[in-house]
């Protein structure tokens, strides 16, 4: 069965909304994908400070921008259709919205992008909410990007995604573990921005810095870093936890730079040594933004050095577009009715289908 979906995902960095057409084949439980077309809109500075803002909001206002944003995102397909003459070409469309609060303790995660805004401005049928069938089962919503890894890209151990937040998946026999390790592009990004700069483009701005030894300590000593997997971070963990204690220091941008890239380093080693066996070679895949960071990946195969582990950079195209393309199979699933998202991953009571489905026509 094959089946063309459209992926779309607004990652907690910020720095845009990327849609990914894909063509899935499944055959016989086998899943082979193709990257048909993908861009990035870059976010306007309103749209940033919009999204930024959004958990600041009184009820009125955060579910006016909660539909807004789901218009945005339906214009934004049809002139991707346009630009690229898909008229009659997609069959469903996974958009993850971008998350605002994230309580899965309290059962609760919210992203805003409105499906029926989106489904109704492009005719056709959307699927969203992919957390909330997870959290309201006991589980973080977090990550759901595993159920693409382990469908897509099971060759791999270790899947690591550097975006606004670094998550870690790893493959354990026929199952799979996965959780947030820290804030990551978001704070960089934040960082490049007091230089005038959207992000440090291969982290040559954190390169000309030197470590700061005592931020480093206090950062590698926060209190998620102790907790147990399952486990997930809310984009405030960066604004509300970790700046707060950069901006104690007031060092350069560069110096603060360098050693945030270094903790971010020193934090997927220190995951990746509680999981690894070291008697074979283990396949390392690294995506998402943070894999273009020439820097931050040279900082990560210097502390992997003593391990007897690959690390695989991909092509742009994977590295940017892997999370719009498992939303794009989020949504086949859901079509399907079949698990989309792993409680071994996230610590639900079970596999779930998650989603939303929203009917762009009539039946």
């Amino acid at each position: 069965m094959i089946y063309k979906a459209l992926g779309i995902m607004s990652g907690s960095s910020l720095d845009g909304l990327d849609l990914a057409l894909v063509s899935f084949h499944e055959s016989g439980g086998k899943w082979q994908y193709e990257i048909l077309n993908a861009t990035t809109i870059a976010f306007s500075d309103e749209w940033v400070l919009k999204l930024k803002n959004a958990t600041h909001l009184n009820a009125k206002d955060y579910v006016l921008l909660h539909t807004d944003f789901g218009k945005y995102i339906g214009q934004a397909v049809i002139q991707f259709i346009k630009d690229h003459q898909l008229e009659f070409k997609i069959g469903i469309i996974g958009s993850h919205g971008h998350t605002t609060f994230h309580f899965p303790e309290q059962n609760n995660s919210c992203q805003i992008g409105d499906g029926a805004s989106i489904a109704a401005i492009t005719g056709l049928p959307v699927v969203t909410d992919l957390r909330n069938m997870d959290v309201a089962l006991g589980g973080q919503g977090a990550p759901i990007i595993p159920i693409g890894e382990k469908l897509l890209w099971s060759e791999y151990d270790f899947l690591l995604n550097i975006g606004g937040i670094a998550n870690i998946s790893i493959k354990k026999e026929n199952s799979y573990l996965a959780y947030d390790i820290c804030s990551a592009n978001a704070i960089l990004n934040h960082l490049a921005n007091q230089v005038g700069k959207a992000y440090d483009e291969d982290g040559k701005i954190a390169a000309s810095g030197t470590i700061h030894q005592a931020l480093l300590q206090e950062l590698n000593s926060l209190d998620f870093y102790q907790k147990n997997y399952p486990k997930s971070l809310a984009n405030q963990f960066g604004w509300e936890m970790v700046l707060p204690i950069i901006q104690q220091y007031h060092l350069s941008p560069q110096d603060a730079l360098h050693t945030y890239t270094v903790h971010i380093a020193e934090q997927i080693k220190n995951n990746i040594e509680l999981h690894i066996d070291n008697k074979n070679t283990s396949q390392f895949l690294i995506t998402g933004g943070g894999a273009l960071n020439t820097f931050l990946i040279d900082q990560i195969k210097d502390q992997l050095s003593h391990l007897n582990i690959e690390v695989v950079v991909p092509d742009v195209q994977t590295i940017q577009f892997k999370e719009a393309t498992v939303m794009a199979l989020m949504a086949v699933l859901r079509w399907r009715e079949e698990n989309n998202v792993l409680s071994s991953v996230t610590g639900a009571s079970r596999d779930s289908v998650g989603g939303a489905m929203w009917m762009g026509q009539e039946s």
